[in-house]
């Protein structure tokens, strides 16, 4: 009689521990709708406001040799706003190639690839100044599903409507490819 109540009480204790370990992993691994980054233009982007949509992220830069890759996105954009919202964060650490002002990276956005989609305020992808939303793509202890490495720029990454992490993508990868496209559909 004692074996099986003692049984019972292991049996609780790890079923407690499964729970408790699950539960931590779930607070861990937030959602991007729990974000909310300042616009190139000094207002606010509000993740929740998208939820329902899968959102495609982007560190993006006007003097790359990726740099054509904005009209790309611009064209997905326009063809899948529906479903998906994409957004450019513009980052100055690789190469030193988005020297410009926020006004400047408008201009020259909308000028050379009629960018429409939002752009968020010049960051940090990494590093010691690493922007929080970039935490959380990057570091799988955080999103829960990956862990990614920045090392250039127009690195991508896919959320899903409900907030969670799909898959990322190096800068080499177009954001037209079948790969990004077949995951948007």
């Amino acid at each position: 009689m004692r074996y099986i109540h003692n049984i019972k009480i292991y049996t609780m204790r790890l079923l407690t521990t499964l729970f408790m370990v699950a539960f931590s992993l779930s607070l861990n691994a937030q959602s991007i709708h729990s974000f909310k980054v300042k616009s190139i233009d000094g207002k606010q982007i509000d993740f929740a406001s998208f939820k329902g949509k899968k959102i495609l992220i982007v560190n993006t830069a006007s003097k790359c040799g990726y740099t054509p890759q904005y009209d790309a996105l611009e064209k997905v954009y326009e063809s899948h706003k529906d479903k998906l919202v994409i957004i450019g964060f513009p980052c100055n650490q690789f190469g030193g190639q988005e020297p410009g002002s926020n006004e400047e990276i408008v201009s020259f956005c909308k000028k050379n690839y009629g960018v429409t989609f939002p752009l968020a305020d010049k960051i940090d992808v990494k590093g010691d100044q690493i922007a929080p939303i970039y935490q959380w793509l990057t570091q799988k202890s955080k999103n829960g599903v990956l862990d990614a490495n920045i090392s250039w720029n127009f690195n991508k990454f896919l959320i899903d409507e409900n907030g969670k992490m799909i898959a990322y993508f190096p800068s080499n990868v177009k954001p037209d490819s079948e790969d990004i496209l077949s995951r948007v559909k």
